[in-house]
């Protein structure tokens, strides 16, 4: 099924709790979702994918109808994204309780330094 990104921000702006910091950016043709500045959800034609990792990336992987992102059939499944269940776009309460779930686990992740560009040394 078809998904209008604009829409599905709609319904992840509904679901979130009122106290999550939720931002959007146009990405690609779709939206990506951020918490806290760090990216969160990806809103394209596909659906909803939520970041999710370890144990909860696993047990919402393992609902009926939920499936690995992938942004073109041919391209790799994403490690870190699942697709959210058609069934869960229409329920606010079960959508929630994800988004709390990933919310939580982002705080874990701890962002690593870019390494600095070598500059070229003046002769």
């Amino acid at each position: 099924m078809a998904h209008d990104p604009k829409q599905l921000q709609q319904v992840l702006r509904a679901a979130a709790p009122p106290d999550l910091d939720l931002t959007f950016r146009p990405m690609f043709g779709g939206i990506l979702a951020y918490v806290d500045g760090k990216p969160f959800a990806s809103l394209f034609d596909g659906g909803l994918g939520l970041k999710l990792a370890g144990a909860d990336h696993a047990e919402f992987s393992a609902l009926p109808g939920a499936k690995p992102l992938q942004y073109e059939p041919n391209s790799p499944p994403s490690k870190s994204y699942v697709v959210a269940p058609e069934a869960m776009l229409a329920d606010p309460i079960a959508l929630r309780r994800w988004i709390v779930r990933g919310a939580e686990g982002l705080k874990n992740i701890v962002k690593k330094p870019r390494k600095a560009k070598a500059r070229p040394r003046a002769s």
